[in-house]
C-alpha cells in the first residue's frame, strides 16, 4: 500500500467503530453491574470512591457507622451478618480508620484495643460476612487500607502503625489463602490525605504548608488520589495483582 493511503479494511473498521462505540461512555463500562460493598462510604476516601464507582456503572452497597446516606453498620460491634448484602459480591472496600497520634508512654492498652477494633477487627468482621458472596463472583476483589507509617517509622504513630501493620499481614495472608477462589486482596498505604479524618492535622494554612513540604511531590494527598487507586484495584485493569501493598504517598515512603 502506498504511503498516506488508507486500506479499505481500516476505513470499514473505522466507520463501524464510530457507529457502534460511544468513546465518551466506554470507560464507564469498566465496573458496569459489579456489586461493590463499600464500608465507610459517606465521607472522605470512601465517598470519593463511591462517586467514581457510580460513574463507572457499579451497583453500590454503602455502609457507615452514622448511617447518613448509607445503611447503618457499626464495625466495632460483634456481628456475623451484614444486612442487605447482594448474593454475589464483586468487590469489598473497607475504609474506616483512626488518627490518634500520641507518644508511646501515653497510649493505654485501651487505646491500642480501640485502634485494632476499628482498623483491623472491623475489617475481619466485614470480610467474614462477605466471603460467601465473594466466592460467587467471577472476578472478586478486596481493597483494604494501611498507612505509610507501617513501612516508614514515624514518631507518635505506634497505635495506628500497629493496627495497620496487622492489616498488611492480613492482606498478604488472605491473598494467599483465597487465591484458589480467584479472590484478589490488596491494600493501599497512603500518606497524609486531606479528609475529614485528618482535618485537625491540616486545620491551619501553616499546618497545611508544613505537611505539603514533608512530601517529595510537594503536597498532601487528596481523597480522589486514593479513590482512583482503589477503583483500579477493584477493576479488571489490576486482574493480575494480589497480595500487594500499594504506596500512594507522594513519595514519602521511598524518597528523601
Amino acid at each position: 500500500m502506498k504511503p498516506g493511503k488508507t486500506s479499505g479494511f481500516f476505513l470499514a473498521f473505522s466507520k463501524q467503530s464510530k457507529a457502534s462505540i460511544d468513546f465518551k461512555r466506554y470507560p464507564n463500562r469498566l465496573m458496569k453491574d459489579k456489586n461493590i460493598v463499600l464500608i465507610g462510604g459517606n465521607s472522605g476516601i470512601g465517598k470519593a470512591t463511591a462517586t467514581i464507582l457510580r460513574e463507572a456503572g457499579a451497583n453500590l452497597f454503602l455502609y457507615s457507622k452514622s448511617g447518613n446516606d448509607t445503611t447503618e453498620l457499626d464495625t466495632t460491634a460483634d456481628f456475623s451478618e451484614i444486612p442487605d448484602l447482594p448474593e454475589v459480591i464483586d468487590g469489598v472496600v473497607y475504609c474506616p480508620g483512626t488518627i490518634h497520634l500520641k507518644p508511646f508512654h501515653r497510649i493505654s492498652i485501651s487505646d491500642f484495643q480501640n485502634e485494632m477494633n476499628v482498623n483491623f477487627f472491623g475489617a475481619v468482621r466485614v470480610l467474614q460476612a462477605c466471603l460467601k458472596g465473594l466466592k460467587k463472583s467471577s472476578a472478586p476483589s478486596v481493597v483494604l487500607y494501611s498507612t505509610v507509617a507501617v513501612q516508614t517509622g514515624m514518631g507518635f504513630h505506634a497505635g495506628i502503625a500497629s493496627a495497620k501493620g496487622a492489616i498488611e499481614g492480613l492482606t498478604r495472608s488472605l491473598a494467599a489463602e483465597w487465591a484458589p477462589n480467584k479472590i484478589r486482596v490488596n491494600a493501599i498505604a497512603p500518606s497524609l490525605t486531606e479528609t475529614p479524618l485528618a482535618s485537625t492535622l491540616l486545620s491551619t494554612p501553616e499546618k497545611k504548608e508544613a505537611s505539603d513540604k514533608r512530601h517529595p511531590l510537594g503536597r498532601v494527598g487528596s481523597s480522589e488520589d486514593i479513590a482512583e487507586a482503589t477503583v483500579f484495584l477493584l477493576s479488571p485493569k489490576s486482574s493480575w495483582m494480589t497480595g500487594q501493598i500499594l504506596h500512594i504517598d507522594g513519595g514519602m515512603s521511598n524518597l528523601k
